[in-house]
């Protein structure tokens, strides 16, 4: 395991986070603010986990009592705990319930605890009490955006309401994740060109398959089209859940994953894909250790400043994740 210094770590998430906040509402940011240094420590956020508990009074509604893998407590401390080849410095947690109060419980985890930078939470868009709710959760700066699914997505291609609260979200510099699959992608370019201020990540590579073929043709269009828009960013995060293979059987040599990776990196280049472990439900798939080996092996092979942008540089611009170190 290779150790950085806390002074050191502590110096680089500052400067990332103020070059971000900087950028204000600029989706493409300027050559100053990727600069890379090949001496500078790897710093490793990792934009995708999930925490719940399901030991609480009121349960929670995901997962279920029938899934006895995810069916138990999961907070940043067993995250901390995991064996990891890199240490990570910190977590955007993304939602994992649609009840309104669990986005204030996973603030309320973050008040507690610095190792989460930020939260992607849930909100009702195209729902009249949304302003309320946008309101109230971005009075905490840990709060930095919402994620919709492929329903809510569709959906809000025709419904003026969720219009508007997209450009809600864009007035406030928050981001929007969507959690969709190959067919969708379509859609994400269309939302991307009507709201072209709103900062969008698409999470899990949109879920594609993953075996020893070429991905789907619909696949590769579909990302090179919603690639064209520069407030359009890929989470490289999802690839041992798409190779279906259960039990801890995913592939761990980078190499099965390169026809994905590839067309993402071609599609999206080095400034607008972002690492996420998509843990514990990766766990299913593979160790979290070779879910973080995969994208450091393959985007290493890209050089430092890619493998640096990748695990954290991107999500500083695409989050506006602050250090809380």
């Amino acid at each position: 395991m290779i150790h950085t210094s806390p002074q050191s770590r502590r110096k680089f998430l500052q400067t990332a986070a103020l070059t971000a906040l900087a950028a204000g509402c600029r989706t493409k940011p300027t050559p100053a603010s990727r600069v890379i240094h090949p001496s500078d420590p790897l710093v490793i956020i990792d934009t995708h986990t999930h925490f719940y508990d399901p030991s609480r009074s009121e349960g929670v509604p995901w997962p279920s009592k029938l899934d006895p893998f995810l069916y138990r407590t999961v907070l940043p401390r067993h995250y901390k705990a995991l064996p990891l080849p890199q240490p990570v410095a910190g977590t955007v947690v993304v939602e994992a319930s649609p009840w309104i109060e669990d986005n204030q419980w996973i603030l309320d985890l973050a008040a507690e605890d610095p190792f989460i930078v930020g939260l992607v939470g849930n909100l009702p868009v195209g729902d009249p009490t949304f302003p309320a709710h946008l309101k109230r959760f971005s009075r905490n700066p840990l709060f930095r955006g919402i994620r919709i699914g492929t329903d809510r997505l569709k959906k809000s291609l025709s419904d003026p309401s969720s219009a508007a609260h997209f450009r809600q979200l864009a007035s406030r510099n928050l981001s929007l994740d969507l959690l969709i699959g190959p067919g969708d992608l379509p859609f994400v370019a269309q939302l991307a060109s009507r709201h072209p201020r709103l900062r969008i990540i698409v999470d899990h590579v949109s879920n594609v398959p993953i075996t020893s073929e070429p991905p789907p043709a619909g696949w590769v269009d579909g990302i090179s089209r919603a690639s064209e828009h520069e407030n359009v960013f890929c989470k490289a995060s999802g690839l041992v859940e798409g190779t279906g293979r259960s039990n801890g059987q995913a592939p761990s040599d980078a190499q099965f994953y390169d026809r994905v990776l590839s067309h993402v990196w071609n599609s999206f280049g080095s400034d607008r894909l972002i690492y996420g472990s998509n843990w514990p439900v990766s766990e299913r798939f593979a160790p979290c250790s070779t879910v973080q080996s995969v994208i450091h092996t393959w985007f290493q092979g890209k050089g430092t400043a890619a493998l640096a942008k990748v695990f954290a540089g991107n999500a500083s611009v695409a989050y506006l994740w602050k250090s809380r170190g």
